[in-house]
């Protein structure tokens, strides 16, 4: 039992803030960005800067607390508890550094991707980032990170050139290849296991053009246009990424009219290099005559937005995994989970191989997702009642697939609690947890998958 009143007499005087329960931004301070997601802690620190960090720490070492750092609570639903426990969110670290000579960017440690790709977008150069323009660069980053990008340019974790956080025993340190080279190697893939960042940095790639942007058919074509993907991915370059998702969308009126209501089909992606070279490449998909073609030449603030995803928090159940060898039935049993009224909402394929399959040099915890196809399925949970059904969805969505698994998971894409070993391999996991073990002793980090 905490004695609240001894504790908050020695809160640390901090440029951010520390809200405790009761305060009147108590809930809006806890919340996460999944809504779905009730989170208790039993304080939430807001820090300002890396001093703010390394204060909060020391404080919570002091009384016996346990520090959970979060971006947005995009994937908080694994999180076993927060009992005893400091959130500290990183919202209102934020700003990016471009080095256009050298091609990194420098990001605090809550920055956006979107405001990394509109920072990157007037220099031509593009970051490996993710679908969603709201997601976090450092969680995403941490839990290895698939970008439009990746089977050209490998996982997001493995083009990081340094790391700088807040050790669990207090220390601001910066990790990189040559200095706490074990602990480089842990936080790039390993998750939020090893302390809290407060800043990152990362190679930029640059293009005169990426060639990106979606195809979108009626939910009716669903069977004739994912084997035709299907197919054509047996021989696609790997300077194209993309993914398939059959969708089923509610006539909400924040969706524009051409999606409100509808259930639809959309292949979206980039092609790392030129209009010209683009079009070729996706010219067998765009014989299938969709009803709206989108790819264009697009800056990185554009294909941070290709995918659609809600910019709001909202609330919602995921699950995800990845497959192995696929044929005609495995898109048969893929389709027949997301039929028109069942209660996942939406189900992406999205194609690895390529450099994503290849562990490069110097790689980090995670270096490689092995498989063919990384599955993600979700849906709305827009009233408390809703939630079992759609979580009952998910499950017979992912055991539909069973066959085909290969028994790992994306750490980024796994919204339960989950055995690690999934993630990263027996003999990975065991180092992992020996460098965990090195740095935090005493088990003061929470991360949404705990090493």
């Amino acid at each position: 039992m905490l004695n609240t009143e001894i504790i908050e007499q020695d809160m640390p005087a901090l440029a951010g803030e520390i809200v405790t329960p009761g305060q009147p931004e108590w809930d809006l301070a806890r919340r996460a960005w999944n809504l779905a997601v009730d989170q208790r802690p039993a304080y939430v620190a807001l820090p300002a800067n890396a001093d703010d960090v390394a204060a909060i720490v020391a404080f919570a070492r002091r009384h016996g607390l346990r520090v959970a750092p979060q971006g947005t609570g995009h994937n908080a639903a694994p999180i076993a508890s927060l009992d005893e426990t400091i959130l500290l969110s990183t919202q209102r670290m934020r700003g990016v550094e471009i080095d256009p000579d050298e091609q990194i960017a420098r990001v605090q440690a809550g920055t956006l991707w979107l405001e990394v790709t509109e920072a990157a977008t007037p220099h031509g150069l593009y970051p490996l980032s993710g679908s969603s323009p709201d997601v976090g660069v450092v969680g995403y980053t941490l839990g290895g990170g698939l970008s439009w990008l990746a089977r050209k340019h490998g996982l997001a974790s493995d083009s990081v050139t340094a790391i700088e956080l807040v050790t669990p025993a207090g220390e601001l340190l910066r990790a990189t290849a040559e200095d706490h080279a074990e602990l480089f190697w842990a936080l790039r893939g390993g998750g939020g296991n090893f302390g809290v960042v407060t800043a990152m940095e990362f190679r930029l790639y640059p293009y005169e053009d990426v060639y990106a942007g979606m195809l979108l058919f009626p939910y009716e074509r669903h069977a004739e246009v994912l084997r035709a993907w299907h197919d054509w991915t047996r021989t696609a370059p790997e300077e194209i990424t993309t993914s398939l998702r059959i969708m089923h969308l509610p006539p909400l009126p924040e969706l524009p009219p051409f999606l409100a209501g509808r259930s639809i089909v959309v292949i979206d992606g980039a092609y790392a290099g030129d209009a010209e070279e683009g079009a070729a490449a996706i010219a067998p998909l765009r014989a299938l005559a969709p009803d709206l073609d989108t790819f264009s030449p697009s800056s990185p603030a554009i294909l941070s937005r290709i995918h659609m995803d809600p910019e709001e928090p909202m609330p919602a159940r995921g699950a995800g995994t990845i497959l192995g060898a696929t044929d005609d039935a495995t898109l048969t049993a893929f389709a027949a989970g997301l039929h028109p009224g069942a209660p996942v909402m939406f189900g992406e394929l999205r194609h690895l191989g390529g450099a994503v399959g290849r562990r490069p040099a110097g790689a980090g915890a995670l270096g490689a997702l092995e498989g063919e196809y990384l599955v993600f399925a979700g849906g709305a949970v827009m009233a408390p009642e809703m939630e079992s059904a759609v979580e009952a969805g998910l499950a017979a969505f992912i055991d539909g697939l069973a066959p085909w698994v290969n028994g790992r998971l994306y750490l980024n894409l796994a919204e339960s609690a989950t055995d690690p070993v999934e993630f990263f391999g027996e003999e990975t996991y065991a180092r992992l947890r020996a460098v965990r073990a090195a740095v935090d002793p005493d088990g003061v980090m929470v991360a949404n998958h705990a090493i």
